[in-house]
């Protein structure tokens, strides 16, 4: 596809100052106001980037999930005392409900070692469960105010283009030399500015696929002359197919037969019982629904479950404790669905 690009000018490695101003002039009109922009607290800038993580941001800010979640643990205290369940029904549609438990491993550790105030260290930040490099940046330059290395999906599609590199940007060295370049490029004089207007010129101006070059503020530093072709990326893993057999039973008390999940996926949460391709033979199906995990495309059939037989786990839940209970979002649309129909 041919489309209008700026030619390139100056490196924004060598002209950082130049490049520093033309991107923080265009965030300065253009940026975007979202609740986690407007505080320095460090543990609310924590939650916002944890769920951020395979999340999008319409997702957290248009269903509430952001707002309920602190008003539900305001502070590491309150998410540190919290149970299982009330933790991850805070958490439920957000998915990866693994975050969940490491952001509360992470609030027991600010309040065991550092007397519930995050650091500010680089090293003792990093040394907290759940932070990575990513949030560790995320952490210095949102909440203190210090020059960091942040790189997010976004910027490293950014970087890719702004320095013609062709290297996969899932790849050990690419990684490492877009931490450096994003280093070298942060503002130390509004470093939580510069890393939120690097990832909204990702998430706007140099999104996927065909990049608006014209509207670009930053488009005389870009070296690339073909940016639809970046980033490169290594090859996706082939979609696995797999199918559950879950069945569905209500006894005469009106109670309904779930399942509370102990893997290592989704400990904690609640499912309709699953049972084997073999137990299911023969029996009504009456659901069947298609919904995808990570590289897994699952096709989960319910069937009329008319048998009293209990499998470990299993366990009738009367209908006023339903919501109240953690469900993963499949399950629980087809709970619902189950509900109204029978």
């Amino acid at each position: 596809m041919s489309f209008l690009k700026p030619r390139f000018q100056k490196s924004a490695l060598e002209s950082t100052e130049d490049f520093r101003t033309a991107l923080g002039n265009w965030f300065a009109v253009t940026g975007k106001d979202y609740p986690w922009r407007r505080t320095k607290e460090p543990y609310a800038i924590l939650v916002s980037e944890m769920m951020l993580q395979q999340t999008r941001i319409a997702t957290v800010l248009g269903r509430g999930f952001y707002a309920r979640f602190l008003e539900k643990f305001p502070d590491v205290e309150s998410l540190a005392k919290a149970g299982d369940e009330e933790l991850l029904k805070a958490w439920e549609g957000l998915g990866y409900y693994r975050r969940a438990r490491m952001l509360r491993d992470t609030a027991k550790v600010v309040i065991e070692r550092h007397g519930g105030c995050f650091p500010d260290d680089e090293a003792m930040l990093m040394d907290l469960p759940g932070i990575g490099p990513y949030t560790c940046a995320a952490l210095l330059a949102f909440a203190f105010g210090k020059s960091s290395s942040l790189v997010d999906g976004n910027v490293s599609r950014v970087l890719s283009r702004l320095m013609d590199d062709t290297e996969a940007i899932d790849s050990t060295p690419t990684i490492k030399r877009h931490r450096e370049w994003a280093g070298t490029l942060c503002d130390p004089a509004d470093p939580a500015r510069h890393h939120h207007a690097m990832m909204e010129l990702g998430q706007t101006i140099c999104s996927n696929g065909v990049p608006d070059c014209v509207s670009c503020p930053v488009a005389s530093f870009c070296k690339t002359s073909s940016p639809q072709d970046l980033p490169v990326k290594k090859p996706r893993a082939k979609t696995t197919e797999t199918t559950e057999h879950a069945v569905w039973s209500k006894d005469k008390k009106g109670r309904v037969l779930l399942h509370h999940e102990t893997g290592s996926r989704r400990t904690g949460l609640w499912k309709l019982p699953l049972r084997s391709a073999i137990q299911c033979a023969g029996l009504t199906k009456i659901s069947e629904t298609i919904y995808h995990i990570t590289r897994y495309k699952v096709s989960l059939n319910v069937y009329l479950w008319d048998t009293d037989g209990l499998e470990s786990g299993d366990e009738w839940i009367t209908l006023e404790r339903l919501d109240t209970l953690p469900m993963a979002t499949p399950f629980r649309k087809v709970l619902d669905r189950l509900l109204a129909d029978f």
